[in-house]
């Protein structure tokens, strides 16, 4: 496995193996960009706008699992009702889906 290393360099006699390099380097960065960082920010972006329309009787899941209704909104935190009489204070920053679902409490 001793070619694999030369031919990464590529011919060192070429004077445009640099622009090579640096083109497919550049096309692995684009690759990266359009299939992890940009899905990734754009499903942060939806999560924060759901955060901030949450309001009562919506239906979350939080980071930890727990799924529940909304009873509750305060600043950065709010009261999730998990069962009937068993409510959990929260922070907002743990939720991660809003109305997953939702289905009327019977």
């Amino acid at each position: 496995m001793q070619f694999l290393p030369l031919f990464l360099m590529g011919n060192p006699d070429d004077p445009n193996a640099g622009i090579i390099n640096l083109v497919f380097l550049g096309a692995i960065f684009l690759v990266f960009y359009l299939f992890i960082i940009r899905p990734q920010s754009k499903r942060q972006k939806e999560i924060k706008e759901q955060v901030e329309g949450m309001k009562k009787g919506d239906k979350v899941v939080t980071s930890s699992g727990i799924i529940g209704i909304v009873d509750k909104i305060e600043e950065n935190e709010f009261l999730l009702d998990i069962d009937s009489g068993t409510k959990l204070r929260m922070l907002k920053s743990a939720v991660t889906d809003v109305n997953p679902h939702k289905k009327d409490k019977d």
